[in-house]
């Protein structure tokens, strides 16, 4: 096989390939990393290689759905035993951390018969939605090397959308699947809260708001890798059962009329391009093209409450822990980011009281979405503001970063976060992605799917949100649209 075939496959094609003897993994590696070699050192997806274990592994008898089919996972929750670990930061970097347990959802992985060579680059502890870690520096978007690809799966969206692999691990907490995705052209399913499993080391992260499956080129690739992962396990707080037939059943059986409600308003009230509004009203007149019923309406949710709810209880979380990792490391304060460093003071001072609230209220959303589906199958929205930020455009202004470092000093940098002040916060975290926490918070299914390229060929996808649960109606969705207005050709445009 030649480079250029390898680019057209998705993963179920090269495992079929495989499967048929008319290649060997151990040739599709090495064309994954010819591939890597080629445009790595112009994206910095991929930051810590697993060339030998994946050498070792292509040897092997591989069986399973993805069986030879090259494979990355994202360097955040997703260890590898003996593997060096860095959660995108520099302190675990320097330090040379090593897990000494699989994560569940890489034994998952692994039993598809997928060969994983290497861990992706993703921010520090995955709290933005940009990939710019001090750690490992920028990760750069195939559509265009200016452009950041997002976060905080940008690494593996990078090196699926560049064609390294098909299909890569990947995670989503606030966004974190769909928002790379919207930016790299890519398909990015965020399953429902359960679905996909946490343990060893957590039995859930964040109440089940942020989940882990992957990002691909194909749906059916998505579709396949979730039959391979979803359910128990025992570390899980709850059982979620799967649908009456195979997730990949779905994505070849069209669904039948859904009635759709569309929203192109930002829940906080900050800017939506033009870009991200053609996308929907584009998507919205395809999905009448298809006989589907579209709607203009939204669920009577207050959009800056789910944030407050969203940004308090994240916080409050990821202050605990960066203390957790500070004890295991013995990291220093000041080998943290300052960003990281920040939201953690501000997290810290977040009482009982208050979070028990902001939890409780994650109820109430649910509820007030439950109702809006008892009128709509699906709701779509811009799967991100903007087309993709270029690398640097989406930091602390220079003049905070001496404010906030007297702060932290003395204890005080939390001043920030009260009164007014706390809104403007959120504006200037959430500007960029307004639309994708409604779904973490919920603990429901949403997906970005890529049907919108904009003049620069950049591009910028539709998230649609489901009922708990309705994984299959998204994928009914995604693989009508994908055959109706097919976007895998689109990837032979690109040139790193």
């Amino acid at each position: 096989m030649k480079l250029n075939e390898y680019l057209n496959y998705d993963g179920l094609g090269l495992a079929k390939l495989v499967h048929e003897k008319e290649v060997q993994p151990i040739e599709l590696l090495e064309l994954a990393l010819n591939r890597s070699n080629q445009v790595n050192s112009r994206l910095n997806a991929i930051i810590i290689p697993m060339h030998e274990y994946a050498q070792i592994k292509a040897k092997q008898t591989l069986t399973g759905p993805f069986a030879g089919v090259p494979f990355l996972v994202k360097d955040l929750f997703q260890e590898y035993a003996g593997i060096p670990t860095s959660y995108g930061c520099k302190a675990l970097k320097k330090r040379h951390y090593i897990p000494d347990t699989n994560a569940e959802i890489v034994n998952r992985w692994e039993k598809t018969g997928i060969m994983t060579f290497g861990r992706t680059n993703t921010p520090e502890f995955g709290i933005k939605g940009v990939t710019e870690p001090e750690a490992w520096g920028s990760c750069s978007n195939p559509w265009n090397l200016q452009h950041n690809s997002g976060g905080s799966s940008g690494g593996s969206a990078s090196a699926v959308a560049a064609g390294i692999v098909p299909v890569a691990g990947a995670g989503d907490g606030g966004g974190s699947i769909r928002i790379p995705a919207s930016y790299c052209g890519l398909f990015g399913l965020k399953p429902s809260r359960g679905r996909t499993p946490w343990g060893p080391q957590m039995s859930e992260a964040m109440h089940g708001a942020a989940i882990q499956h992957v990002l691909s080129r194909s749906v059916r690739d998505s579709a396949a890798m979730l039959d391979a992962t979803h359910g128990f396990e025992h570390s899980s707080l709850f059982k979620i059962e799967k649908p009456e037939h195979p997730f990949l059943d779905y994505v070849y059986k069209p669904p039948k009329q859904l009635k759709i409600a569309f929203n192109t308003q930002s829940p906080i009230g900050t800017k939506v391009s033009k870009d991200a509004i053609a996308a929907v009203k584009h998507t919205a007149q395809f999905l009448e093209s298809l006989g589907h019923i579209v709607v203009e309406d939204a669920p009577k949710i207050d959009g800056m409450a789910v944030a407050k709810d969203f940004i308090t209880t994240w916080f409050s979380q990821f202050s605990y822990m960066l203390h957790q990792i500070k004890q295991m490391s013995g990291a220093l304060h000041d080998e943290f980011e300052l960003d990281s460093l920040a939201l953690a003071a501000f997290g810290a001072q977040t009482t009982a009281h208050e979070y028990i609230h902001n939890l409780n209220n994650w109820g109430i959303y649910v509820t007030q979405m439950n109702q809006f589906f008892d009128h709509y199958d699906l709701y779509l929205t811009p799967a991100t503001a903007s087309v993709a930020p270029k690398n640097g455009e989406v930091s602390t202004p220079v003049w905070q970063k001496p404010i906030l470092k007297s702060l932290l000093k003395i204890g005080k940098a939390h001043y920030l976060a009260r009164g007014k002040l706390v809104e403007q916060i959120i504006r200037e975290n959430l500007k960029w992605v307004p639309f994708t926490q409604l779904a973490n918070i919920t603990g429901l299914p949403a997906m970005s799917v890529p049907l919108y390229w904009n003049k620069d060929n950049l591009p910028l996808g539709s998230q649609f949100i489901a009922p708990f649960a309705r994984e299959d109606l998204l994928l009914q969705l995604a693989g009508q649209l994908e055959i109706v207005q097919p976007w895998s050709n689109r990837y032979q445009n690109i040139v790193v």
